[in-house]
């Protein structure tokens, strides 16, 4: 069987996160989609956004080829939380031998088709789903299995899944014990002293990952490979970072995706930070009302009640953060922004963001072209026509964020 992970038309309501990346690679309790489909052993193709294939083609090379012409299809949604719940479902799906749709209100979870009944697919376009699966019947599934709705989500839903999906990389490579519950893979490094707490789950340090001294260490926790965690910091309660990341201050309960440098003392909290990022000594976010009241979040001018009583900020991949940047309860900040002083509202994507004292200016999307292309030089990588081209798309996409003249600075109080 094939497997075909597709993004559907509510895969843009998970902007910022998924304004450059597929929904499939986005990290959630230490594993993206991708990784667990993959892990079926299974052929896995990928149905994503026209402006991502590029991308895709390149990042991920195994996800792109010809549709199989007999045989059967297995279709699962992008947006599908990745549980070791949802990959032991689909694992049990692969081998049922029927045909049929898993659904959610009114999304499309996954479906089990014939080839010859899903033709039109072709290279794969999110509304024709509806249509190919419309007169199928429901697949007799007892379990429920989530898609992310909105961007708050993937932080809700990690916290949910990150020991059960860490107790998975312990059975699936190879990692020596080296503290009770302290696990390190090959090359990783942990230095002394340092204080280790395993009671609520494990600690995982993937390969060439190292940890400088008098480091706390509080599971469960993902590092990723090649990850850099700063002397004295302190990691605690659910956190996955990942690979070729700086880390230092204290972190809790958040997802760091590769590329990111949060090197600098400064709190993070219950928050989602993408790929490319860089917060700047002494950046802190608050991921707690003073009411100690649930945390609404604002999308699209909608509030949205998370029922979350702790949650932080959602930062979209290429921001950057100056020095002393205080980030409010429950913000979103766009991608490739720049952000100075505090952040009381909601960034846009492509902007330099000082509102506070009543700056807010569209950044050019050159600009981006070249800091990309430094920061990708200072790691040795290649900045290609498709990164390129993905800033551009990205800015034309997230055009109508940039309203700046409906958005007054906040008045100064002393």
């Amino acid at each position: 069987m094939t497997i075909v992970v597709f993004e559907d038309s509510r895969t843009t309501g998970l902007y910022p996160i998924t304004v450059g990346r597929p929904a499939l690679a986005i990290t959630c309790g230490g594993y993206r989609l991708v990784d667990h489909l993959l892990g079926l052993g299974e052929t896995v193709r990928a149905s994503v956004r026209p402006y991502l294939r590029s991308i895709v083609e390149v990042d991920f090379p195994e996800l792109v080829g010809p549709l199989p012409t007999t045989g059967s299809l297995m279709l699962v949604n992008a947006r599908l939380v990745p549980s070791m719940h949802a990959r032991r479902t689909l694992a049990q799906l692969l081998t049922c031998g029927q045909t049929g749709v898993v659904r959610q209100g009114g999304d499309v979870v996954l479906a089990l088709l014939d080839v010859s009944a899903a033709e039109a697919f072709g290279s794969g376009h999110h509304e024709r789903i509806e249509r190919l699966t419309i007169d199928q019947p429901d697949l007799p599934v007892a379990c429920d299995l989530p898609l992310f709705e909105y961007p708050h989500d993937v932080v809700r839903q990690h916290l949910e899944i990150i020991g059960e999906n860490l107790e998975q990389r312990l059975r699936e490579q190879s990692y020596r014990e080296v503290r009770d519950g302290v696990f390190l893979a090959a090359d990783a490094h942990l230095s002394e002293p340092a204080v280790t707490h395993t009671q609520a789950g494990p600690v995982l340090i993937d390969r060439e990952a190292s940890i400088g001294p008098y480091c706390l260490l509080e599971g469960p926790a993902y590092i990723g490979p090649k990850a850099r965690v700063i002397e004295h910091a302190a990691i605690k309660d659910c956190v996955a970072i990942g690979h070729t990341t700086k880390i230092g201050g204290e972190v809790e309960a958040s997802i760091i995706e590769p590329f990111t440098n949060k090197q600098h003392h400064g709190f993070l909290g219950h928050s989602y930070l993408g790929s490319w990022i860089n917060l700047g000594a002494g950046t802190c976010n608050s991921d707690l009302k003073n009411t100690y009241g649930h945390v609404k979040m604002e999308y699209h001018g909608e509030k949205v009640p998370t029922g979350m009583q702790f949650l932080g900020a959602i930062v979209g991949d290429y921001a950057k953060t100056a020095i002393n940047t205080g980030i409010f309860t429950g913000k979103t900040v766009g991608a490739c922004s720049m952000v100075y002083g505090f952040v009381t509202t909601n960034v846009p994507s492509f902007v330099n963001y000082a509102r506070l004292f009543g700056q807010v200016t569209a950044t050019p999307v050159e600009v981006m072209v070249a800091t990309q292309a430094r920061m990708f030089a200072r790691r040795q990588i290649t900045q290609r026509p498709c990164d390129i081209q993905l800033l551009h798309d990205m800015f034309d996409l997230t055009r109508s964020e940039r309203e700046l003249g409906s958005v007054p600075p906040e008045p100064l109080s002393l």
